[in-house]
C-alpha cells in the first residue's frame, strides 16, 4: 500500500511540476507568433460599387470595434469582451503607414481577414475570422479600406496596447488557433434562395452566431451550425455602464426565443433600427445595422426559422444579474 501511495505521490508531483513549467512557459511567451504567412498576390479594384458594398459590411463589422468618437478607425477599448480575457483594445486600421495598415498589401489584408494572422505572423485571437465571407465581399471591404472615406483616412492616433490575461495566453497556446486560408473560391449564394442567402448574411457577413451562441470558445468557424448552442444565445458580454448582459436567444422557440415575439417586419426593425416590438431599445453590445437591406435581414429571419429550436430563458438570466 505504501508503495502504491508513493507511486501516486510521484505521479502527482510530476504533474504539478509539468503544470508549473507550462504556466511559466505561457507567462513568458504570451500570445504565440507564427511564421510570416505566404499571402495571395492580388490587387483589388477600387470601383465605387465595390467600395459601397464594403462600406455596408464595414458598418456591421469594422466600425463597431475600431471606430473612435470621431468615427475614425483608430481603435478603442472593447468593453463588451468579458474581463476574463483581459483589457482588450482594437487596433488602428486607417491608411496610416506607421500606425495603421497603410503598408499592407491587398493580399495581406485578405489573408488577415480570413485567418486573423498579421503579415508579421502575430495572431489576433479576438479578431473575427471571416472564413465564410465570399471572396467578392472580402475584396469589397479591402476596397473600402483603401478608399477616400473619412473613417479610413490616415491618422496616427491609436488605442493603448492590449493587456491579455493569463487565461487568454493559455487559450492562445492551446485551443485558440489561427484559421486556415481557403483553397477554393467562396461565392455568394443565390439570393433568391432566402434560407441559403440568410445563412450567408448571418454567419458569413454579420457573424451573428459568434455572440448569439452558448460559448465564445466552443465555436466552429467553418461549420457554425456545429457551435455550442447555435443561435440559442446566453454568452455573457459587457454592456452599458460596465454591466453585463446575456445575448439573446434567436431560435424560434415559442417560449424563450423569437418564435412568438417577432414578426418578420418587427425583426427587420429590431436589427436595422435597434427597436424591439414594444418600443424599447436594444442594449449594447447589440447595435443597429441600418446598412443591411430589408431583404438581407428578412433572409436572416427566414434562415433562423430553420435553425433547431433551443429553450434558453435569457430574460430570466438577465434578471438574475440585474439587467
Amino acid at each position: 500500500m505504501k508503495k502504491v501511495l508513493r507511486v501516486i505521490g510521484f505521479v502527482f508531483g510530476g504533474l504539478v511540476v509539468l503544470l508549473l513549467f507550462f504556466c511559466g512557459y505561457v507567462a513568458s511567451v504570451g500570445i504565440p507568433k507564427y511564421a510570416p504567412p505566404i499571402t495571395p498576390k492580388i490587387t483589388v479594384q477600387r470601383s465605387e460599387a465595390l467600395v459601397k458594398r464594403g462600406e455596408a459590411i464595414a458598418q456591421v463589422q469594422c466600425m463597431s470595434c475600431h471606430a473612435n468618437r470621431d468615427n475614425r478607425l483608430t481603435g478603442k477599448r472593447l468593453d463588451e469582451i468579458p474581463a476574463i480575457f483581459g483589457t482588450i483594445y482594437s487596433k488602428n486600421i486607417t491608411q496610416d503607414k506607421e500606425k495603421g495598415i497603410g503598408r499592407w498589401t491587398d493580399g495581406e489584408l485578405m489573408y488577415f481577414l480570413r485567418t486573423s494572422v498579421r503579415p508579421d505572423g502575430s495572431f489576433v485571437g479576438v479578431m473575427p475570422r471571416y472564413a465564410l465571407m465570399s471572396d467578392e465581399d472580402v475584396k469589397s471591404v479591402i476596397a473600402w479600406l483603401r478608399s477616400d472615406r473619412l473613417p479610413v483616412q490616415p491618422t496616427k492616433e491609436e488605442a493603448p496596447e492590449v493587456e491579455y490575461s493569463f487565461f487568454s495566453k493559455v487559450l492562445a497556446n492551446t485551443i485558440m488557433k489561427p484559421g486556415e486560408y481557403p483553397l477554393q473560391p467562396i461565392l455568394i449564394p443565390d439570393s433568391t434562395d432566402q434560407v441559403a442567402f440568410g445563412k450567408y448574411i448571418a454567419d458569413g457577413v454579420a457573424d451573428c452566431y459568434s455572440c448569439h451562441s452558448a460559448d465564445l470558445l466552443d465555436q466552429d468557424k467553418l461549420h457554425p451550425e456545429r457551435s455550442k448552442g447555435y443561435y440559442g444565445g446566453g454568452i455573457k458580454m459587457g454592456s452599458e455602464g460596465g454591466k453585463e448582459i446575456h445575448t439573446a436567444n434567436l431560435t424560434f422557440d415559442e417560449e424563450t426565443g423569437i418564435g412568438k415575439k417577432y414578426t418578420k417586419a418587427q425583426f427587420i426593425q429590431a436589427v436595422k433600427m435597434g427597436v424591439r416590438p414594444d418600443g424599447s431599445i436594444l442594449r449594447r453590445p447589440m447595435e443597429p445595422h441600418p446598412s443591411l437591406t430589408d431583404y438581407e435581414v428578412g433572409s436572416i429571419y427566414e434562415y433562423l426559422k430553420t435553425v433547431p429550436k433551443l429553450k434558453n430563458d435569457i430574460a430570466k438570466k438577465n434578471a438574475e444579474i440585474g439587467q
